[in-house]
């Protein structure tokens, strides 16, 4: 999932580009309220095959750099003000890549090596677990793009930028990018990157404040519980993992966990949920995962979702979307 605010300008541009918002959105199966409710939450594979289809059928290729024009720091809510309030750069960071999951747990941001090899510099990474949720070079511009605004709005400048790396090849002219980013930009990378220089991370900012910054630490930590720390999550990774390939069975995920089937599921009642509720949730985000981002046959992806045939699976679309694989299909793609 990921919070409402990400959307945060989206229907303005979409009408500036003489599109539909609601049309959009209702295709994608994303409630209007979304855009009104920023701390509501959505999918993050429709809210981000929404951008691609956006970008494609407008015919704008920078959409999501011209969305992050339309955000700033502010999205993140309470987690704004931590990073406001740090100290320094290194500080705002840190506390960025702790409480990302906030805004969604398939995001993160970090401090890395540069993949480069200068000692004096460091890449500040922005990626997406693509175990979750399939690559989208909008929604990679959009935040790497928001990345940089915010960066360069807490330091006061883009001095110190070396360089922006990015996975995707061009899907603007590279100097779209190089506008954009102030700054060269490198395609086809291993990951989301800004190339920056090492002293930077040292910076202080000049609205630092120790008490804001820790209320709102102790609020994140208070009201947000870290997925990883769930057994939930493991659980579902590895399902996700597995499905298609082996029998989807609460005893092997156990034994992957190393801890009796049992013990599995009262810790899994103690989160509010259960094997059978995880299995369905897995399943159900295989399958349209597929459906609406691949051409593959619907017998195909029936039995890499888990199910015995593509019967299972039409049942199990209908009760989800109430609609057929193949209306779910042409709704996503704007076709009759």
């Amino acid at each position: 999932m990921i919070r409402g605010a990400s959307l945060r300008g989206f229907a303005r541009l979409v009408e500036e580009l003489g599109g539909d918002p609601a049309e959009f959105l209702g295709r994608f199966a994303i409630p209007p309220e979304a855009l009104a409710s920023e701390d509501g939450l959505i999918p993050i594979t429709s809210h981000d095959l929404m951008l691609d289809t956006v970008a494609r059928e407008l015919r704008c290729p920078d959409f999501g750099l011209r969305l992050a024009c339309a955000q700033d720091l502010g999205i993140l809510g309470r987690l704004a003000l931590a990073v406001q309030a740090s100290s320094t750069v290194s500080e705002a960071l840190a506390c960025a890549s702790r409480f990302m999951f906030v805004h969604s747990p398939v995001l993160s941001v970090g401090v890395e090596p540069d993949p480069r090899g200068r000692r004096e510099v460091v890449a500040l990474t922005y990626r997406k677990d693509l175990r979750e949720s399939p690559y989208s070079p909008q929604a990679m511009e959009l935040g790497l793009g928001l990345f940089h605004q915010v960066a360069s709005a807490l330091v006061g400048g883009t001095a110190g930028l070396r360089s922006v790396e990015l996975p995707h090849q061009p899907l603007s002219p590279v100097s779209r990018y190089t506008e954009f980013f102030g700054a060269d930009v490198k395609f086809g990378c291993p990951a989301a990157a800004l190339r920056v220089e090492r002293r930077l991370l040292e910076k202080e900012f000049r609205g630092a404040d120790e008490a804001i910054r820790r209320l709102a630490v102790d609020y994140l930590a208070g009201h947000h519980t870290d997925p990883e720390r769930l057994v939930s999550t493991h659980v579902r990774r590895a399902l996700a993992g597995s499905i298609g390939t082996t029998a989807a069975a609460i005893g092997p995920v156990a034994r992957l966990l190393a801890m009796h089937p049992r013990t599995l599921q009262r810790r899994l009642t103690a989160e509010s949920t259960g094997f059978a509720e995880i299995l369905e949730d897995v399943r159900r985000d295989l399958a349209l995962r597929y459906i609406t981002t691949t051409d593959l046959p619907f017998g195909q992806v029936a039995a890499m979702a888990g199910f015995a045939d593509q019967s299972g699976l039409g049942h199990a679309v209908r009760r989800w979307e109430e609609a057929s694989p193949g209306e779910v299909r042409r709704r996503v793609r704007g076709t009759s």
